[in-house]
């Protein structure tokens, strides 16, 4: 794979000392991983072209084309992707909150980081340019962010649960075999999940049957076709469980989506 940054001093600093230090483009090859790191700044991902996978200590987060990840400084994360790649880097000191998410850019602050990519060394910034970078730190500390992030526990026995809940989303297995399954009570594996992710075992299923459904339909799958790879008898269960966890219909929430992104040419 191929990086093309980093610049070491601020691009521009906001009043209260936050500052974008770095902003680039990556391109990387078919089926890439890097594994797990650190950054000193935080790390915004835009991916123009394939699909990403971000692992954190906080969950996993998948990154559909069009999507971005927020990454903040000093959070372990390993990254792997499928397709090539194409995405826009961001370094810089913290904007948004400490913790990891992924959002849907507008199409103000995709057309701003795609600006903002070809700039040169801070000291031969015009002040428009200057003036851009100003707009793209104060849009990227208002962006609103996805709430569908898959938390990880750190249990060993869960984590086996969520691997197979993953290998096979479409298992409707009940709670008290997957339980047997991991050699735990359903009691305390109900309340160690819950403890440790804040989800219940039906909340974290519908969970990651949200992440994966969008990841299909952003890519052109039919909802028919979606609701019974991940177990539904038909589209319009699906369409329940969807709504009732987004408050949208899969239709409408892609609409919206795309009628906020940028689509590069």
């Amino acid at each position: 794979m191929a990086d093309t940054l980093i610049r070491s001093s601020p691009l521009i600093s906001g009043a209260d000392g936050s500052a974008i230090t770095a902003c680039g483009v990556t391109r990387c090859d078919n089926d890439w991983r890097i594994p797990g790191h650190r950054h000193r700044f935080s790390q915004l991902i835009y991916a123009l072209s394939g699909e990403l996978r971000c692992e954190t200590t906080q969950g996993i987060w998948w990154v559909p084309a069009r999507g971005a990840v927020w990454i903040p400084r000093g959070e372990q994360h390993a990254a792997s992707g499928r397709g090539e790649m194409a995405s826009f880097h961001l370094y810089a000191d913290e904007l948004m909150p400490p913790h990891c998410a992924t959002l849907q850019l507008t199409t103000l602050l995709a057309e701003l980081l795609h600006h903002a990519a070809q700039f040169s060394h801070p000291a031969s910034l015009s002040a428009r340019q200057a003036r851009l970078l100003a707009t793209l730190r104060d849009e990227l500390a208002a962006a609103p962010v996805d709430v569908f992030p898959l938390p990880l526990p750190s249990d060993t026995r869960l984590n086996r649960l969520i691997a197979q809940l993953m290998a096979s989303p479409s298992d409707k297995t009940p709670a008290a075999e997957w339980a047997r399954r991991i050699g735990m009570s359903e009691r305390n594996m109900s309340r160690q999940l819950l403890r440790e992710t804040g989800m219940s075992l039906g909340r974290w299923r519908r969970q990651l049957h949200i992440v994966l459904a969008l990841r299909q339909l952003r890519l052109g799958d039919a909802v028919q076709n979606v609701a019974l790879t991940l177990g539904y008898e038909n589209a319009s269960g699906f369409i329940t469980m969807f709504r009732k966890i987004t408050g949208k219909s899969p239709g409408r929430y892609l609409a919206e989506e795309r009628s906020s992104q940028y689509y590069p040419s």
